[in-house]
């Protein structure tokens, strides 16, 4: 059944998980969004026309690249068309009228958890429990009526479920962020074109295989440095049916469509075995 918003977003989580801040950031906070279970639920949502952007995280400053979405950039070939980045603030949440100390348990997604250990350090007494969601743990102590229980999630998650911060911010490292992409389709993607003029950096995402040979990887990069073009990610996922051959994701800054950027395509078009641009667009702060 198709969407009837021709603006609704989809993301993985529930209401209230930080990919939904992220969808506020992105593309303001008035827009449908549609929640999913699973993030090739989301890649599905969009492919088929069900909904009109994606909203997706692709790296953690602390936990490191999402490497399944890495994967379905490639097999669902939808356009990334924007980034941001989100400040990753983790709160102990609860029904309201549980005090800290009923706490027994605490629910969240796993990498939420890693990112709280100084804090279960300190209160031994709180078991870790692993959780397919932030947003969603919340939810689930809220129906669920859970006396003895917390939470850990955004702010946003507390709001949207009536339920009450108890501890603010415990996240180990604050130097904590994940980045998000925007996706559309393709047709979406080429009647929305944002003029060069309208931000001073841009960054421009591909993927490319090459042949497993000495010198493969550094000659195909030297096509990049030879235009000074700078690279600001690298990630190889394996390449299936080819064992021990990768895909190489790479990240530089500049239009896909400058002299530059076009020499150095080109040039990487001939030693690669497969290349595709997974997109342009204005470089998030």
């Amino acid at each position: 059944m198709k969407s009837k918003s021709n603006a609704l977003i989809a993301f993985q989580g529930a209401r209230g998980a930080f990919s939904e801040e992220a969808a506020r950031k992105l593309v303001g906070p008035r827009t449908p969004v549609m929640p999913c279970e699973r993030f090739e639920d989301v890649f599905r949502s969009l492919k088929s026309g069900d909904v009109r952007g994606a909203v997706v995280p692709i790296e953690n400053t602390l936990a490191g690249s999402v490497h399944e979405n890495y994967d379905h950039l490639v097999n669902f070939e939808l356009p990334i068309v924007a980034e941001t980045s989100v400040r990753i603030v983790h709160n102990l949440i609860v029904r309201k009228g549980v005090p800290f100390s009923k706490i027994k348990r605490a629910f969240s997604h796993p990498v939420a958890l890693n990112q709280c250990l100084d804090f279960f350090a300190q209160n031994p007494q709180i078991e870790r429990i692993p959780f397919y969601d932030t947003a969603g743990s919340v939810k689930m102590i809220v129906e669920e009526g859970l006396a003895d229980a917390a939470a850990i999630a955004s702010s946003v998650a507390a709001e949207i479920y009536g339920a009450r911060i108890l501890r603010r911010s415990i996240e180990s490292d604050r130097q904590n962020f994940t980045r998000f992409f925007l996706l559309r389709t393709a047709q979406y993607a080429r009647r929305h074109v944002i003029p060069a003029a309208a931000h001073n950096t841009w960054k421009t995402s591909l993927v490319f295989s090459t042949r497993n040979v000495p010198g493969a990887l550094f000659r195909a990069l030297s096509a990049f440095a030879l235009r000074d073009l700078s690279l600001t990610k690298i990630e190889s996922r394996p390449l299936r049916g080819k064992p021990w051959e990768y895909l190489f994701y790479v990240d530089f800054l500049g239009r896909v469509d400058t002299p530059n950027a076009q020499n150095a395509l080109n040039h990487l078009r001939e030693l690669a075995d497969f290349l595709r641009v997974l997109g342009c667009y204005p470089k998030g702060a």
